[in-house]
């Protein structure tokens, strides 16, 4: 790879393709975006007595697997479900993808599948619904992408790319964005097909995001390098790297609500935040936790998994693979509170319009923190392996989670100020 820094300012994406999106410099609504984008082993018990108080552990061990707080469960997938979204105009409908190489779209109320997403190859690793729920999308592991129009359930666009990393919607138009292992960013206007390519070194884009604005992304690759990309113009707006960027390969990132923002998380144990009108990294969170759980290594860094903004108050969240929740007050970048999981954390969700953030994790638990106090409000079992992801709805009154044990479920969601 070259790692030159003029190279990588100057990169630009496929002259060859017809540009198909026209955003204007201006400031503009959702309306006005839209619009532009329209062009373009237990032990031996023993015998007597000790054999009671074996079947005895072994019944109450039974009795803790099957508890299960959700409202319903969703069983469809014959193998691990990877991911869950939630349509954001009705948050009625979910839909799900899996190992069994399907994607379904399902009725949160009852469980009932509106349609199957058919004809993948491979692991449905991203569904999600655009930003007006009218359309879902479906990619699996080897790159096969398909669209799907909710409505009438027919599928309306499909391509194939390499091995994918990543899949996005456009926050206000028809315009699906993916990253891919040869480091390349695509942006499809959808169903017409039209393309365009954003073109980096041969690096995978790991992570990836539309900022608000719907004029800029920013994507995350394998070598630490993050990217903020001109959605218009297919060239690089900033570049972080070297000593801005992270040592190792990027494994999530969000952005605050207007976008000035942006929070990355990495392989060596940090998380950064970057302005990105300015295009600099004005804070650097290290890893607060200790190793990984059973880690042999010592050598081995306790991960970044997921980072997140709150919406209401100046905090932002960090979570580690060794079950630490590192909640920190932005204005000073300070530790505010650090809460502790048994288990290392997948994903973690701010609520829309609170400072409590939820954490699903390796234990098959869900668990809701209040960011105030660094306190525990609630916790939700029923899956009996690790959750994989999940998604809330705007109220933060409802959770819809996906699991190793082939199950998505629903949980309402009770706390003391409901």
């Amino acid at each position: 790879m070259d790692n030159s820094e003029e190279n990588m300012i100057e990169l630009h994406g496929d002259e060859e393709i017809i540009e198909v999106i026209d955003l204007n410099e201006t400031e503009q609504g959702p309306d006005d975006l839209a619009d532009d984008l329209e062009d373009v082993d237990f032990e031996d018990p023993g015998i007597g007595d000790e054999d009671n108080e074996g079947w005895e552990t072994e019944d109450e061990m039974e009795a803790e697997a099957e508890q299960d707080d959700s409202e319903l469960t969703f069983s469809k997938h014959t193998g691990p479900v990877f991911c869950v979204s939630l349509d954001p105009v009705t948050n009625s409908l979910a839909v799900t993808g899996g190992q069994d190489d399907k994607a379904y779209v399902w009725r949160v109320s009852d469980g009932e599948v509106l349609f199957e997403c058919t004809g993948h190859k491979d692991s449905v690793t991203y569904a999600v619904f655009s930003h007006d729920s009218s359309l879902v999308a479906s990619g699996d592991m080897s790159g096969v992408i398909k669209v799907w129009k909710v409505e009438t359930k027919e599928e309306i666009w499909s391509f194939e790319v390499g091995d994918l990393e990543w899949l996005e919607w456009h926050p206000c138009a028809p315009v699906l964005l993916a990253g891919t292992d040869d480091g390349n960013m695509w942006m499809w206007k959808i169903p017409g097909g039209d393309c365009k390519t954003f073109q980096s070194p041969a690096c995978q884009a790991t992570r990836g995001k539309v900022l608000p604005d719907g004029k800029r992304a920013v994507v995350g690759y394998e070598d630490g390098t993050v990217r903020l990309w001109d959605l218009k113009q297919g060239n690089t707006i900033h570049v972080f790297k070297g000593h801005d960027g992270h040592r190792a390969a990027m494994t999530c990132l969000a952005c605050n609500k207007d976008g000035s923002l942006v929070l990355t998380g990495s392989v060596d144990g940090t998380a950064k935040l970057i302005n990105t009108a300015t295009g600099k990294v004005v804070g650097t969170f290290p890893a607060e936790g200790g190793k990984p759980k059973g880690s042999k290594d010592e050598e081995e860094i306790n991960f970044v998994e997921s980072v997140g903004f709150c919406d209401i108050l100046p905090l932002i969240a960090v979570a580690h693979l060794d079950g630490t929740l590192a909640i920190y007050d932005l204005s000073t970048q300070a530790l505010r509170h650090k809460c502790q999981h048994e288990a290392g954390i997948v994903h973690l969700r701010w609520e829309e319009s609170s400072a409590v953030v939820s954490t699903c994790s390796l234990d098959g638990a869900l668990r809701l923190w209040d960011a105030r106090s660094g306190n525990m409000v609630s916790e939700y079992h029923g899956h009996t392996a690790e959750i994989l992801d999940f998604t809330l709805n705007r109220e933060g009154s409802i959770a819809i989670t996906a699991s190793g044990d082939n199950q998505a479920k629903v949980f309402c969601l009770q706390r003391p100020d409901r």
